[in-house]
């Protein structure tokens, strides 16, 4: 044997390499499992990810191929893995550090998880069974079912017309290389994150019902899950088929890049894999020139995903990148632009983080779905302000401070100054006495901060900056929320603007007045998803505390919504004594609970009055509904 032939073969096993695969099937001891995925990876010196599930595994790894090939060997010795797609591709090492950490190559992660791949953030949405999932195609199959598309069948003399091809990832990756055939409808849902499918299969699934569905991912793996949940579905929706190993198979399969233009994005080091097809799809978000290397790793400012800019516009001192689904929810650049967005001012903001640096662009998740913190906004009570929200509080922001960043807005409406007779000692809710008349005085207006709210009486105005203290009609009333119906419209759109400027927000929560406020919002969403409408306002979750129903719903929603219950993930928090709540009775916080389907909406029942409990066991129970969603 030529000894030059064994010298190459000796710096081919020592080349570096990466390994992807996913197997779904039953894991009866996931213990085990993990014993083995520890010790034979660290054995050989792979790094990377390792997901274990009850349901299966799912692998991104990287090393020499020698020792890769050998991972593969031990891995097929399972009877579990028989069938398992292996895909290996020598590469070169990680040179870029930040890449390989952000891809976790820096270090071997072995995790066990309730799913391989995250369907939906929504506790609704329950992942379908997996052995629904579409018919497999290869990748011959598949370019052989695209050629055919659109051309005269011979047999019926009819055109195939009902097909559609479904790309299943994010945005930022069908952006640099996606499938393109002439005769096939292609539908890009354009998301941010994987677990936003289900809701655009939803949305749009009179797009898909009574086609052939063609789905392509870039492994499979997500195509398994996505497959399954449109054909969960019922009638109209059996026709399901996808694209077996993804379009990294079909690559190999298609060197050229057959019907797939651009570069297919993988989540290592590698970036994105092309064909021999030089043609550049995607575009610097900046300039607009031709640009698909992602290596930079730059993301919008405000939702984190990946953004493309060129080399020279990466030259830019203080450049702000706002990724294009964020232009399309009106988001400019830096917020100061308001006259061009037609807008005369902004809400008055207060956000409360662990960290400064985060400030109020810190998403729910990264793009790659490394979790982040959950981003909440805050609806004071009726006469509060974010200040003084912000400061009831402070405990609970605190306690959750790893989990979640709480953002307070002021509420619309300025309520004027008043107080109650007799006077009482000097303080913002009751003025002074003058020895001289015995009569209330008003204090500086220096000395109080201004009082808001989202909903008010129908006799209500707006209080000017001459108005001085008012007195009250009498005492405390507990069922003054009654009479606070109309100002709804205003809050309404008041919150669009927040929304639009400040957001995202992965949850709304409220207090009292503001939790019917929250409520409120949360059908106004669903009316528009509804509708088919893209809302305004959107988010994955509501917490609503001490909060009351309130008639407007029947007034600003039609009657054919309200029979449909609201299906938006819930937490409801409230005093379970009567009494002990001097402001909402413990009832009316449970007919707002009965408003939201019970099959995702949560109460927490406290032994305190008026206030959001921070203490155990309350707020292991916050935290419990709040990691649904990270």
């Amino acid at each position: 044997m030529d000894p030059n032939t064994n010298s190459k073969e000796e710096q081919d096993e020592d080349q570096y390499g990466v390994l992807l695969y996913y197997k779904y099937t039953q894991i009866p001891d996931l213990d085990d499992l993990y014993n083995f995925y520890n010790s034979n990876c660290n054995s050989l010196s792979l790094l990377g990810r390792v997901r274990l599930s009850t349901l299966g595994v799912n692998v991104t790894v990287g090393g020499k191929l020698s020792a890769l090939k050998k991972h593969i060997g031990e891995v097929e010795s399972y009877s579990l893995f028989e069938g398992t797609d292996f895909k290996l591709a020598a590469c070169g090492r990680p040179s870029n550090d930040k890449v390989a950490e952000e891809c976790g190559f820096t270090s071997l992660s072995i995790r066990i998880v309730k799913e391989l791949v995250t369907l939906s953030c929504n506790p609704l949405i329950k992942s379908p069974e997996i052995s629904h999932a579409g018919k497999h195609l290869s990748a011959a199959e598949f370019h052989f079912v695209l050629q055919k598309a659109g051309q005269l069948d011979p047999e019926t003399e009819e055109h195939n017309r009902e097909l559609v091809l479904l790309d299943a990832r994010n945005l930022y990756e069908t952006r640099i290389g996606k499938f393109h055939t002439p005769n096939v409808e292609t539908l890009d849902p354009g998301i941010r994150q994987y677990s936003d499918l289900p809701s655009w299969i939803d949305d749009n699934s009179d797009q898909l019902q009574g086609k052939s569905v063609l789905m392509y991912c870039t492994g499979g793996i997500r195509c398994e899950m996505a497959s399954a949940y449109i054909r969960s579905k019922g009638a109209g929706f059996e026709n399901v088929f996808q694209l077996y190993g993804g379009i990294q198979r079909y690559l190999e399969q298609f060197p050229d890049g057959g019907f797939f233009r651009g570069k297919n994005f993988v989540f290592d080091h590698r970036i994105s894999v092309g064909s021999s097809d030089a043609n550049i799809l995607g575009a610097c978000l900046l300039c607009g020139t031709s640009y698909d290397d992602y290596s930079s790793r730059l993301r919008c400012t405000y939702c984190r995903m990946l953004v493309l800019v060129c080399d020279s516009c990466q030259q830019r001192k203080g450049s702000v990148y706002v990724c294009e689904l964020c232009q399309n929810h009106h988001k400019g650049v830096g917020l100061t632009s308001i006259e061009i967005l037609g807008i005369s001012s902004l809400p008055s903001v207060e956000t409360v983080s662990s960290d400064a640096k985060l400030s109020c662009q810190v998403p729910c998740r990264q793009a790659n779905g490394t979790p982040k913190k959950l981003r909440i906004l805050c609806l004071h009570g009726f006469r509060q302000n974010a200040s003084s929200f912000k400061g009831r509080t402070a405990s609970l922001a605190k306690k959750l401070k790893s989990i979640a960043e709480l953002v307070f807005v002021d509420a619309p409406h300025e309520l004027a100054f008043i107080y109650q007779p007799p006077s009482e000692p000097h303080n913002c809710t009751s003025p002074p006495t003058s020895p001289q008349q015995g009569t209330p005085l008003p204090p500086p207006s220096e000395h109080c901060k201004k009082k808001y709210a989202w909903l008010v009486a129908p006799d209500f105005h707006e209080k000017n900056e001459s108005e001085s203290w008012e007195m009250g009609d009498g005492p405390f009333d507990p069922l003054q929320y009654q009479q606070q119906t109309t100002g709804f419209n205003e809050s309404l759109a008041y919150l669009k603007t927040v929304f639009a400027h400040e957001g995202p927000f992965d949850g709304v929560l409220g207090f009292s007045q503001g939790a019917a406020m929250a409520a409120a919002v949360a059908f106004a969403q669903q009316t528009q998803r509804t509708s088919s409408k893209a809302p305004e306002m959107q988010f994955r979750f509501v917490i609503l505390c001490s909060g009351f129903g309130i008639k407007l719903l029947d007034q600003e929603f039609n009657k054919e919504t309200m029979i449909k219950k609201c299906h938006c993930p819930s937490l409801h928090i409230f005093g379970k004594d009567h009494g002990k709540d001097r402001q909402i009775a413990k009832q009316e916080s449970r007919e707002l609970a009965s408003l939201f389907d019970e099959g995702c909406s949560t109460v927490i029942e406290h032994d305190s009055g008026h206030i959001i409990p921070a203490r155990a066991p309350y707020i292991d129970q916050i935290k419990d509904f709040l990691s649904r969603f990270l």
